[in-house]
């Protein structure tokens, strides 16, 4: 029997086959807060589906295989690859991820990295430094994008307090919204905290942050540091 293929209330829609497609989404981790809750987030979405830090599934349902796709890439030989993207203006903390547990499980070509550092300015991540980097970083976020079946949208993982999570993270988003205008945008931001402070200027930063956040993010989860 031939289905309804329009777009409409009648019984014949009603009666048509259910789709199911695989909604990707590209994580993105932005300086040295961003990277380090990245590499916790890595850690334990790997246990729930049974990677271990190869790459490699270990796991003894199918469950853990069933939406895999949403948060990592196929490789060759079944190894699963994280769809992440890292940066940073220095290049300390992304020695950090690659040594830590998960470490050898990213792509070693999405990390993007600076050598002089954002010194916890804003305008230095936003203007100067961060606006070097931005196109390699770019690069590599239309790379894991293209390869996408049916992406849904972007996470970032950034604080505002310092110079590149908040500068650098901010303009990467509004980049971002310029090329794929109808992909979700969410963001995971570290605010920091009203009554210890490492840095003077991180009000500052939040207070520029916070209006790039409210124009070009969909979903902004405040997390009080």
């Amino acid at each position: 029997s031939v289905l309804c293929q329009c777009n409409c209330c009648c019984p014949l829609f009603n009666r048509r086959p259910a789709v199911v497609s695989m909604r990707e989404i590209v994580s993105i981790q932005a300086g040295q807060c961003g990277n380090q809750i990245g590499a916790k987030f890595w850690e334990v979405v790997s246990d729930e589906h049974g990677v271990d830090p190869t790459g490699t599934y270990h796991g003894d349902s199918d469950l853990q295989l069933e939406r895999i796709n949403v948060y990592y890439n196929e490789a060759t030989g079944g190894r699963y690859v994280p769809r992440a993207v890292l940066m940073d203006l220095e290049p300390g903390t992304m020695d950090s991820v690659r040594s830590g547990p998960f470490g050898q499980i990213f792509r070693p070509d999405n990390f993007v990295f600076g050598q002089s550092g954002a010194g916890n300015n804003w305008a230095k991540g936003h203007y100067t430094e961060g606006a070097e980097l931005i196109d390699a970083v770019l690069d590599v976020v239309r790379k894991e994008a293209e390869g996408c079946d049916c992406l849904q949208g972007f996470t970032l993982s950034h604080s505002l307090g310092g110079g590149t999570g908040s500068g650098m993270g901010t303009l990467l988003i509004s980049k971002i919204r310029e090329e794929y205008p109808d992909r979700v945008m969410c963001t995971f931001s570290v605010f920091p905290s009203p009554k210890v402070s490492d840095t003077v200027v991180e009000p500052y930063n939040c207070v520029l942050s916070v209006h790039q956040l409210v124009e070009n993010s969909d979903e902004s989860l405040l997390i009080d540091n």
